[in-house]
């Protein structure tokens, strides 16, 4: 049996080895390693995948974020409504700019912002929304949409796991994630769904203006070489990374399948196990799961983890602190009890292997170990 990683990108690169050096080589030959037609081929079909709207590569998904809420115009003491359940990017630059990040409590089965409690947050300081797409699972977007509306609010979609995944409508209508709200962020952290060999990000909107604000922002302010409209900053997607990005974009759908058919067989293992729930699939979302996350009663899931380590499976806990606990942010005045549903989650999440080179030995080896645990 090959050797059990959370993400293999070693079996995924011997996969389609000839493709990415290709990719490479064409840079490499070309020289072209800031900008470029290889950049620009791979926004066009980017912006293709997501149903034409506009793509602005950047350098991460920080920096997506953070490009976002420039390009609304945040100012010091705005309001941000966000989760503390999720990657501290998605707060980080709120703090950053010097605004107050406000928390919305987390839904117990979708681990994603629970809509019903959002309402309350809003105040004549709030100047957006932040939903987080965690773990591959759609945030419940029409209310929320219609929430934003009613108080004018722009909706800035945290994307950084979930590209590929869409959100369902009323009318059976499906829409790709980050293309509902006002601009749509993501990552091509490598261990992402759609990973790069290094740093990347992008920025949606359908919106042209503001798509033209926001490539101004990523280029210092200036889409003319020394003048300059706005404050920028420096956030580019260099050729190298594209190039992969493009070779992987054309396999997303395929990675994103794999992934389901893993989690598909996850669940069908530990479907019986007292104690154990397997993620819920909302009715609204095509999952892309890029995490597959239990959640572990009773104070078992240390124990858990120990005992998979022992027998060379990884896991990770995605988040052990919710982020309103987290000493950084402790300014905001935020409390132990304030959000229950995600500080048990902390607690209690337990994240097992995920990715689109899982086979089948490992994934009976790893349902097996997590069985045999709750034998003992």
């Amino acid at each position: 049996m090959e050797p059990i990683r959370m993400v293999d990108l070693q079996r995924q690169y011997q996969r389609d080895r000839a493709a990415f050096d290709a990719a490479m080589a064409g840079v490499i030959e070309s020289t072209a390693f800031i900008g470029g037609p290889v950049v620009k081929g791979f926004a066009d079909r980017l912006s293709d995948y997501l149903d034409g709207a506009h793509v602005l590569p950047c350098a991460n998904g920080t920096d997506a974020l953070q490009i976002a809420l420039m390009a609304l115009d945040l100012k010091t003491d705005d309001e941000v409504v966000t989760v503390p359940f999720t990657f501290v990017s998605t707060v980080e630059v709120v703090a950053l700019m010097g605004a107050k990040p406000v928390f919305v409590d987390v839904d117990p089965a979708t681990f994603n912002m629970d809509v019903d409690q959002l309402e309350a947050a809003i105040t004549p300081k709030t100047k957006a929304i932040i939903p987080v797409h965690l773990y591959g699972q759609a945030c419940d977007m029409a209310p929320l949409m219609a929430i934003a509306k009613r108080h004018g609010l722009p909706v800035i979609e945290d994307t950084a796991q979930a590209i590929g995944a869409a959100y369902r409508f009323g009318d059976d209508r499906l829409e790709k994630l980050g293309t509902i709200g006002t601009i749509g962020t993501t990552s091509f952290y490598p261990t992402k769904n759609l990973g790069a060999w290094g740093d990347g990000g992008a920025i949606c909107t359908r919106d042209a203006e503001l798509a033209r604000k926001i490539k101004l922002i990523t280029n210092h302010g200036s889409d003319r070489k020394y003048y300059y409209d706005s404050i920028g900053v420096n956030s580019r997607l260099d050729g190298l990374q594209a190039a992969i990005l493009d070779v992987k974009l054309q396999r997303l759908d395929q990675y994103n399948q794999r992934r389901r058919e893993a989690a598909d067989a996850y669940d069908r293992a530990f479907a019986d196990l007292e104690g154990v729930t397997t993620p819920y699939r909302a009715p609204y979302a095509q999952h892309v799961f890029h995490q597959y996350t239990l959640t572990i009663a009773d104070g078992k899931r240390d124990a858990l983890r120990q005992h998979l380590a022992e027998q060379d499976i990884p896991t990770m806990i995605y988040y052990p602190v919710p982020l309103h606990l987290s000493s950084a942010y402790g300014a905001y005045g935020y409390q132990a009890g304030d959000f229950p549903v995600s500080e048990e989650l902390a607690g209690a999440v337990l994240s097992l292997p995920m990715h689109s080179e899982l086979d089948h030995e490992q994934l009976d080896h790893i349902t097996q170990a997590v069985r045999g645990f709750y034998a003992l």
